[in-house]
């Protein structure tokens, strides 16, 4: 996987994650979601999902590839240090972090984002 797919992938799924936490399907509250207690976004998430979900789309089609891999860079570290915070503070913006599948969730990205932007060269040819 390159960065542009990650931003891709990654912004398709961050849209869809917002809409649905806007619906009910996912949030705003764990009695509204589908999962339950076990994962749910309040609305300041479901913000932030949409708008980092359409940028990525964004990005991955005004941005070139050389501006695309420290972007990526960039997301994964972001994303690595948003769930190290959501073990100290549960809160991050007026955004409730304090469920643990959001810092899994945090973590997972980061180490996708990561693992994409650090793809040499060559192998995204």
């Amino acid at each position: 996987m390159n960065p542009k797919q990650f931003l891709q992938i990654g912004g398709a799924v961050l849209v869809l994650v917002g809409i649905l936490g806007f619906t009910g399907v996912i949030g705003p509250t764990a009695s509204d979601s589908i999962f339950g207690d076990f994962w749910w976004f309040d609305n300041a998430e479901n913000w932030a999902h949409l708008v980092l979900g359409i940028v990525a789309l964004g990005a991955s089609f005004a941005l070139g590839a050389r501006s695309q891999k420290p972007l990526v860079l960039v997301v994964g570290v972001v994303a690595v240090l948003v769930a190290l915070y959501g073990f100290v503070n549960p809160m991050l913006l007026g955004a409730n972090l304090e469920n643990p599948a959001d810092t899994v969730l945090h973590l997972v990205v980061g180490a996708w984002a990561l693992w994409a932007g650090m793809k040499r060269e060559e192998m995204m040819m």
